[in-house]
C-alpha cells in the first residue's frame, strides 16, 4: 500500500468536489478529489442548467467564470403556463435587480475541471474502493484502489460530495443520522435536441395532461421534459410521441412555434426529496446530493451543492488560516438551514404544477385555488422570486 498525505480529502469529482478543491487551492490549501468514474463519463452527466445568483458568484470567486461570463445566458425571469394561459415571473424587477444565469452542468463541470488542470490541481479518476476510516478521529484517513493497487490518503478532513449512492454518507453508522425522505408517485422524461428553444426563457407548464418544462442550454441546445408515471420507460416514448406530448401541454402559439427534431438524449429522471441529518460525523462533512436530493421543478439540485461549498470553503479557511472551528462546528445547522428552505420550495413548486393521479377532487381543487392566488399576487410571486433567484449565503 502506498500512503501520501494532504489537508483536505475530497470523495466525489463532480461539479461540488471540484468546486471546493479549486477554492482551496486558491488560498494554499492542499486537496486531492477521488472520483470512481472517468473524466469523460462526468462530463457526459446531462443535468441542471439554472444557476442561481450566488452560485454565479462562486464560480468568479473560484476564476472558473470567464466562459460562463461570455456563453451563459442571463434570464430576468420565466413564465408559468396554466392551462394554455401564459404568466410572466419578472425575476429582476421583483428581487431588485437579481436574475439567474443558464449555463449547462456540463460546461462549468468542464470549466472547473481544466480549472484544477492548469493549477496542477490533483484528481484522481477511476478510484475504486473508496473508503473513510476513523472519521471521528483528529487523524482520519481514506484508501482506494486504482489499478489493482491499495493506496492511502492521510488527511485532516474529509468531503463527502460524492452523490445520492456514494460511500461517505453509507459509512456513518445507522445510529448517527437520520434520513427524511419523500417520493413522488411520477417522474420527468427529458430530451435534449439541438434545436432552437421554444421560447427566449423557461417555460413551467400545468396542464391537464401533466406538468412540462421548456428549458435550454444554448440558443441551438434545447431542453425539454413532461411527466410520466414511475413506471413508464424511455422505450414506450418515440420522439415523435414525446414531441406530440409536449405540444400538447403546452401554450397553442408556442406549441406552433416548437422547433422539434432527433433527441441526443433521452431519460426518466425520478422525483424524490431526501435530506440526511447532520451533515457531519466527525472530521468527515457531506456536501450536495450525498446529504440532499430536491425534486429539479425549483432547480435548487446544484444550487443546494453551491451552497454547502460556500459554507465549507469558509469554514476551512477560518479553521486554517485562524485557528477558529466555530464554521466548522456550525456547518452542520448553517447548512441545513439552507436546504430545508430548498426542500419547502421545491416542494411547494412540484404540488402547485404537477397531476397527482391519487389526489381527491377537493385536494385538486386546493391545488388548482393556489396557482390562482399565486399568480393574482405580487406578494406571492415576490416570494418565489425571491427563492428561485436564490436566497443568501
Amino acid at each position: 500500500m502506498t500512503t501520501s498525505k494532504t489537508q483536505v480529502a475530497i470523495i466525489g469529482g463532480g461539479p461540488s468536489g471540484l468546486m471546493l478543491s479549486q477554492l482551496l487551492h486558491l488560498k494554499g490549501i492542499e486537496t486531492v478529489v477521488l472520483e470512481r468514474q472517468t473524466r469523460d463519463y462526468v462530463l457526459g452527466r446531462i443535468r441542471a442548467g439554472v444557476l442561481e445568483h450566488g452560485f454565479v458568484e462562486l464560480m468568479r470567486e473560484a476564476r472558473c467564470g470567464e466562459r460562463m461570463d461570455r456563453e451563459g445566458e442571463i434570464h430576468e425571469g420565466f413564465s408559468i403556463s396554466d392551462r394554455g394561459t401564459m404568466h410572466r415571473i419578472d425575476l429582476e424587477g421583483l428581487t431588485g435587480g437579481q436574475t439567474v444565469m443558464v449555463y449547462g452542468q456540463t460546461e462549468l463541470t468542464r470549466d472547473l475541471y481544466d480549472a484544477r488542470e492548469k493549477m496542477g490541481g490533483i484528481v484522481i479518476h477511476e478510484a475504486e474502493d473508496v473508503q473513510p476510516h476513523d472519521m471521528t478521529t483528529d487523524a482520519p484517513y481514506v484508501t482506494y484502489t486504482k489499478a489493482g493497487e491499495t493506496h492511502r490518503i492521510d488527511c485532516d478532513f474529509i468531503i463527502g460530495a460524492d452523490g445520492f449512492h456514494g460511500v461517505s454518507r453509507k459509512s456513518i453508522p445507522a445510529d448517527q443520522i437520520r434520513e427524511y425522505e419523500k417520493v413522488y408517485p411520477f417522474g420527468w422524461l427529458g430530451i435534449l435536441s439541438e434545436t432552437k428553444p421554444a421560447h427566449d426563457e423557461l417555460i413551467y407548464a400545468r396542464s391537464d395532461r401533466g406538468f412540462a418544462l421548456c428549458s435550454l442550454r444554448s440558443q441551438v441546445l434545447s431542453r425539454y421534459y413532461v411527466q410520466v408515471p414511475l413506471t413508464d420507460t424511455v422505450e414506450n416514448w418515440s420522439d415523435d410521441r414525446f414531441w406530440d406530448e409536449l405540444k400538447a401541454r403546452l401554450p397553442e402559439d408556442v406549441a406552433a412555434r416548437l422547433e422539434t427534431g432527433p433527441s441526443i438524449e433521452k431519460s426518466i429522471a425520478p422525483l424524490r426529496s431526501f435530506v440526511a441529518e447532520p451533515m457531519r460525523y466527525g472530521n468527515m462533512f457531506l456536501a450536495g446530493d450525498a446529504a440532499h436530493i430536491v425534486p429539479p421543478t425549483g432547480a435548487k439540485g446544484l444550487n443546494s451543492a453551491a451552497s454547502d461549498i460556500y459554507y465549507l470553503y469558509h469554514a476551512m479557511l477560518s479553521h486554517y488560516e485562524n485557528g477558529d472551528d466555530s464554521g466548522l462546528d456550525a456547518y452542520s445547522d448553517t447548512a441545513l438551514r439552507r436546504v430545508w428552505k430548498a426542500q419547502r420550495f421545491s416542494w411547494w413548486m412540484t404540488s402547485m404544477l404537477h397531476v397527482f393521479p391519487d389526489h381527491p377532487e377537493f385536494d385538486q381543487k386546493l391545488q388548482s385555488i393556489e396557482l390562482d392566488y399565486f399568480l393574482s399576487s405580487e406578494a406571492a410571486r415576490t416570494s418565489l422570486a425571491e427563492n428561485y433567484v436564490g436566497l443568501p449565503f
